[in-house]
């Protein structure tokens, strides 16, 4: 592979990344109004919940993602996703 195939794995890859995280978190249930009912990330809240006693606990996964999903990725999310997105690029790309 060259470079410029690698490189564009790699933009391929972090771009995506961030463009399709929003989705993924909308499919799973964290959307914009709150969790959705009986969704996967309702059986998540519901977990968190009985395993701290009652409520679910700031700044944990389940408060991460619905920051997420309510709000979208901040900066810092981005950039993290769209290294992760571009190593995996990258990797792909290595055995294409």
């Amino acid at each position: 592979m060259g470079f410029l195939t690698t490189g564009l794995a790699v933009a391929a890859g972090a771009t995506g990344t961030v463009l399709l995280a929003p989705v993924a978190l909308g499919a799973i249930g964290f959307t914009s109004a709150g969790i959705a009912a009986s969704s996967y990330a309702a059986g998540m809240m519901s977990s968190a919940a009985i395993a701290n006693g009652g409520g679910v606990a700031a700044g944990g996964l389940v408060a991460v993602l619905q920051s997420a999903g309510m709000a979208g990725l901040s900066a810092t999310a981005s950039a993290a996703a769209a290294g992760v997105g571009g190593a995996v690029g990258a990797i792909v790309s290595a055995f294409v």
